[in-house]
């Protein structure tokens, strides 16, 4: 374990509960706290409580920062409603992935960007790049001309970045009880909760201390994620389990929700997402505005990701072969023994002509061939 690891505002809860710790984008982080099954199974039926404080908080605010932003991200940012979230991913020149973010519009010029806590620097950088290219009216790599090539940029005045990671904690609450629960904590108030839909946030309070409230999620089920000062971290945490507990939340460490993502088949960056990884080949072109479509478009040869679903108790894990016949036409990026579904599911790269649905392939598991199959994504929807 990594003894320069970050602790979270929380770390001293998580140890009181009995968590074991693993090094996480640098973070030290609640791996789990009792049973890694019993987690994921408190999650899809009643609620866990997950510290996502290692997350990155970037806000973007002031001048033209939605264009900005549709200069920086992937996605038409500027086209957002004011309340609203979206997900989107930072690019590099070549079209890689630098990082997946999910974006919110807390005002007309004012943006908060959620990145992942390995990227943090890598997205600050490009941030400050983007405005750099800005300010001195230079050439920008973020921004495809029309055709597909990287062109110029007309800047707009220049947006603040600030990140403000440091002063900031973030908790997730997720399962099909989650909303009772927000609503059952003592000295805790959310505006509009009645009406607050997905991938939507709202402001609130708890015990007069400002809340950003947002029905986003990691785990394939309906949820919260709430951002609070670290000063009220802990006392927001103690209030959250105190109010779940009759309900059935649970603390929640990573390997749940490792295991909650992969059945809802979200990616994750170091797996699924990475530099060398084009938006289209991880099946999320639509996230891509159509005017850059092209400058980020990936060889028709590229692999491809799929799911894949097998029989037994054997997974494939994350760099096990994947076969047809005799060749190798992949490898497993994501894998385990689904909690919810009772079989092994995987995700995988895999060479074009061996991606179509109901293709039967094989995962070399540790010297043994174990047939898998080819099925479309998500492995897992919740009831609405």
């Amino acid at each position: 374990m990594d003894d320069t690891a970050r602790q979270s505002p929380l770390h001293d809860r998580h140890a009181q509960l009995g968590a074991s710790f693993t090094d996480f984008g640098g973070w030290l982080m609640p791996v789990r706290y009792t049973s890694d099954l019993a987690e994921h199974h408190a999650v899809r039926t009643a609620a866990g409580l997950f510290d996502i404080s290692h997350m990155a908080e970037i806000w973007v605010q002031g001048g033209d920062a939605a264009g900005f932003l549709d200069d920086a991200l992937a996605g038409r940012i500027s086209t957002m409603a004011i309340g609203k979230a979206k997900y989107s991913l930072v690019l590099a020149e070549d079209g890689g992935i630098i990082d997946d973010v999910i974006v919110y519009r807390t005002g007309e010029q004012h943006f908060l960007v959620v990145a992942n806590a390995g990227n943090r620097e890598a997205v600050v950088d490009a941030f400050a790049e983007g405005a750099d290219a800005w300010r001195a009216g230079e050439e920008s790599r973020m921004r495809p001309a029309e055709g597909g090539e990287f062109g110029y940029v007309v800047g707009g005045s220049v947006p603040r970045i600030e990140d403000v990671t440091d002063e900031t904690a973030l908790v997730a609450v997720q399962g099909p009880r989650a909303e009772e629960i927000i609503r059952a904590v003592v000295g805790m108030e959310v505006e509009g909760l009645d009406d607050l839909g997905y991938y939507a946030w709202r402001q609130g309070t708890f015990d007069d201390i400002p809340l950003f409230v947002a029905r986003t999620g990691y785990t394939g089920e309906d949820g919260f994620e709430v951002m609070v000062p670290v000063a009220a971290a802990g006392d927001l945490w103690d209030a959250l389990l105190a109010a779940g507990a009759p309900l059935g939340l649970v603390p929640a460490g990573l390997a749940a929700r490792d295991t909650l993502r992969l059945e809802a088949g979200m990616p994750l960056y170091g797996h699924e997402l990475g530099r060398g990884i084009r938006p289209a080949q991880a099946g999320l072109g639509r996230v891509v505005a159509p005017d850059r479509a092209n400058a980020v478009r990936s060889d028709d040869s590229a692999p491809v990701l799929v799911g894949l679903v097998s029989e037994g108790r054997r997974a494939g894990r994350a760099g096990y072969g994947v076969f047809a016949g005799d060749e190798r036409v992949g490898d497993v990026t994501s894998g385990a023994l689904s909690p919810t579904l009772g079989h092994p599911i995987a995700m995988a790269y895999v060479s074009p002509a061996a991606s179509a649905l109901g293709t039967e392939l094989t995962i070399d598991v540790r010297g043994t061939r174990i047939p898998a199959t080819v099925t479309a994504l998500p492995f897992y929807r919740r009831k609405k």
